[in-house]
C-alpha cells in the first residue's frame, strides 16, 4: 500500500511539474520576433527544392510546429516553411515541362493557404498549378514538400516542414 502510495505521489508531482513547466518569456518573444520575419537569403540546400534554377528573389518564413521554448520536453522542435520565389521565365518554363502539373480550384481545399506576410508577394490573380510527382521526386526523405507553381507568372510557393 505504501509502495502505491509513493508511485502515486511520484506520479502526481511529475504531472504537476509538467503542467506548470511555463516557456522563459524572452524565448517566446524571440520565437514571436523570428516567426514574422520574412527572410529574403537563398534556400540551403537547394536541392530540398530542385528545378528552382537561379531564381530572381525569395521571400520565406518558418513556424515552429511544437513550442521549443517549452521546459518540459526537451529535445528538437519540428518546424514548418513556407515560401514565394519570382522564378526567371525560362527556368518556370523547364520545371512546368518535367514535371506533370494539374491546376488547383481556387477556393477549394486544396488551394494553398498563403501566410499573411507573404500574401503582398502573391498576386491575386495567381493561377497555381500543383504535382504530386514534384512533391514526391528526390531528394526524398521524412521531410513533407508541397510546390505549387503558376508558370504564366514565373511564380511558386513551397510548404516544407521538417526540412
Amino acid at each position: 500500500m505504501v509502495a502505491v502510495g509513493l508511485i502515486g505521489g511520484v506520479v502526481a508531482a511529475v504531472i504537476v511539474a509538467t503542467v506548470m513547466a511555463t516557456s522563459d518569456p524572452r524565448c517566446a518573444d524571440q520565437l514571436k520576433a523570428g516567426e514574422a520575419k520574412v527572410r529574403t537569403s537563398r534556400w540551403e540546400p537547394a536541392g530540398e527544392l530542385p528545378g528552382l534554377g537561379r531564381y530572381v528573389e525569395i521571400h520565406w518564413q518558418v513556424r515552429a510546429l511544437g513550442n521549443p521554448c517549452s521546459r518540459s520536453v526537451p529535445g528538437p522542435t519540428d518546424r514548418t516553411y513556407q515560401g514565394v520565389v519570382r522564378l526567371r521565365p525560362e527556368d518556370a518554363r523547364s520545371l512546368a515541362a518535367r514535371y506533370d502539373w494539374r491546376p488547383v480550384a481556387a477556393a477549394s481545399e486544396s488551394e494553398p493557404q498563403v501566410w499573411p506576410a507573404l500574401a503582398k508577394f502573391v498576386p491575386g490573380d495567381v493561377r497555381w498549378l500543383h504535382s504530386d510527382a514534384y512533391d514526391q521526386a528526390p531528394p526524398q526523405s521524412e521531410d513533407s514538400r508541397r510546390l505549387y507553381l503558376d508558370p504564366d507568372r514565373a511564380l511558386a510557393l513551397f510548404d516544407l516542414t521538417n526540412a
